[in-house]
């Protein structure tokens, strides 16, 4: 790699050093029941704040945040990454995903020797195909993998640019400073593939003229097939790949009719943008938020309370409104066990990223330990830090 072009990405992404981590404070993220949180921690840019609540038997939900983890041939850790991945049908998609969507961002970024969203593009399309040649293993032992799928999300800051992908209904918003006010105005960054959305039935329609049963109103939601609600996702393969849609996967999952092109995409909507000095900060979190918070009302909640335990605060928040929708306290929701949960609310996922604009417009290189922390449940081991020499 040039001189040059090492100088360019060492701005992008370099090592950062986690003083929470040094005073001892939250370094491993903490266990209260079904919450897990790690309520404030330092990345290249800025702080950020990360809560994850279980519901389902097994926790669907995945999560990570990488910092000076990414390395680009020789020119040492770079970067700040985010992903949520909500899984559905179970956790082996969402999980797969955790495991391998941030190496292969890794490795087509050295081999372009640049983040893009192509780059980001063909990590989503190499995890795919990962998650197939798995479901193409089991299949013969455990079919019903093939039923399994994770929504996508993920955002990455570089150098003042910040990328948002998304395949599923996972949303990424932005909290924006309008300096005439004083408010903070809500910016959905990420587009949402739920069927939900009459744009996205649409796009439906459009991709399979031929089939009037595409989306199907079934108990008052719209469903692809009457089966699914979000149309791009990483796995699902049953609606992906004919030859998994019959015997032996579960007969409510097949199709009575053959498909000869597949139903649901991996392919991510990309956003990419300049930010601004008045982007103060990025909300990335998993269905489960927004079916209680609207945008606005998250962005207010983390504009008008400190950093330290943000995350944590919205997902408290969005139980209050699960329990109060049910009609029930919210200390007696909380009481409510694992699996009986998810007919309260689902997983939920939150990560807050601040824009610190001293750090995003430093050059010099930091020094210190790179991030690696994966968001977990009672399930899941949670976080690794390695020195910033290390590769991963």
């Amino acid at each position: 790699m040039s001189a040059l072009l090492m100088k360019i990405l060492s701005t992008c992404w370099q090592p950062t050093s986690d003083r929470y981590t040094a005073a001892g404070l939250d370094a491993a993220g903490r266990q209260d029941g079904l919450l897990w949180y790690k309520d404030i921690g330092q990345h290249l840019n800025g702080e950020f704040s990360m809560a994850v609540v279980q519901a389902n038997n097994l926790l669907e939900d995945q999560s990570q945040i990488e910092s000076g983890a990414l390395s680009l041939l020789d020119s040492g850790p770079v970067g700040t990454f985010v992903g949520v991945y909500d899984g559905h049908g179970g956790p082996e998609t969402s999980r797969f995903v955790n495991d391998h969507l941030f190496q292969n961002l890794k490795r087509f970024a050295s081999e372009q020797q640049s983040m893009s969203a192509d780059v980001i593009r063909k990590a989503f399309q190499e995890t795919e195909e990962g998650f197939l040649s798995v479901v193409t293993r089991q299949w013969p032992l455990i079919p019903q993998i093939a039923a399994v799928g994770s929504c996508c999300l993920v955002g990455i800051v570089c150098s003042g640019t910040l990328y948002v992908a998304n395949a599923g209904d996972s949303r990424a918003v932005l909290g924006r400073l309008v300096k005439a006010t004083g408010e903070v105005l809500a910016i959905q960054l990420s587009a949402e593939h739920n069927a939900v959305h009459e744009s996205v039935r649409q796009e439906l329609y459009s991709l399979h003229p031929d089939d009037s049963q595409i989306v199907v109103l079934k108990h008052n939601v719209w469903r692809v097939k009457g089966l699914i609600q979000v149309s791009r996702s990483i796995g699902d393969v049953y609606l992906k790949k004919a030859e998994f849609n019959r015997e032996p996967l579960y007969a409510k999952f097949r199709l009575r009719e053959p498909f000869k092109r597949p139903i649901l995409s991996a392919e991510p909507s990309i956003t990419v943008q300049q930010l601004q000095p008045h982007d103060q900060f990025l909300i990335f979190a998993s269905d489960g938020l927004w079916e209680h918070l609207s945008n606005q009302e998250a962005v207010d909640i983390v504009k008008n309370h400190p950093h330290a335990g943000i995350a944590r605060r919205l997902v408290k928040t969005a139980l209050q409104a699960a329990a109060k929708k049910r009609e029930m306290r919210y200390s007696d929701l909380k009481k409510i066990d694992r699996g009986v949960r998810r007919h309260f609310h689902d997983d939920i996922t939150v990560i807050v990223v601040f824009l610190d604009w001293n750090l995003i417009n430093k050059s010099s290189a930091y020094k210190g330990s790179s991030l690696s922390i994966k968001g977990a449940g009672i399930n899941l081991p949670v976080i690794s830090f390695a020195p910033c020499s290390t590769t991963t």
